[in-house]
């Protein structure tokens, strides 16, 4: 019980964490683009390989900030159909939904994890490895799917109505 509350504290905070370094990078990619475009329209002189530099920013970006976005509740849900159905349909499906997207980012944690690894790939421009932005991918499946199981021991505690289960 206690062990679980622990591990789960120290996920999200790390979670927390991630998504905040995630945040930040948005400022160097915000001065990139501003200083990319005054180059490109005043000077005539863009800045290599601002590309794909965004590219990678803002996918890391993205991907620090998913488990974040799940632990908060942020992701967008529909419910116009569930919320004509009873407290306890609503539970069920709420397992059912959750454990499904636990299944689907484990898939995406694990072939991002094998495809990082294995990749030899470099970029076209500024010669940037392609491998740890694939592990990344990896690395925040995990971080999401942590979350994903979370919600679904909560799901479950919470099916009927119920008080939140907890270990």
């Amino acid at each position: 019980m206690a062990a679980y509350q622990a591990f789960r504290r120290l996920v999200e905070k790390f979670i927390y964490y991630t998504a905040a370094a995630g945040m930040i990078l948005v400022i160097p990619l915000m001065f990139l683009t501003t200083g990319d475009v005054i180059g490109r329209s005043f000077f005539n002189k863009p800045i290599a390989g601002t590309f794909e530099l965004s590219e990678y920013m803002l996918a890391v970006i993205i991907l620090f900030s998913a488990a974040y976005t799940q632990q908060v509740k942020g992701h967008v849900s529909v419910d116009f159909l569930t919320a004509r159905f009873g407290q306890k349909t609503q539970g069920y499906l709420r397992v059912l939904t959750t454990g499904l997207s636990l299944v689907i980012v484990a898939v995406i944690f694990w072939q991002g994890v094998r495809l990082g690894l294995e990749e030899t790939a470099v970029t076209d421009q500024l010669r940037i490895p392609k491998a740890p932005f694939k592990i990344v991918v990896g690395f925040c499946g995990l971080l999401l799917v942590l979350q994903f199981l979370f919600d679904l021991i909560d799901a479950w505690g919470n099916r009927k109505g119920q008080k939140a289960w907890t270990l």
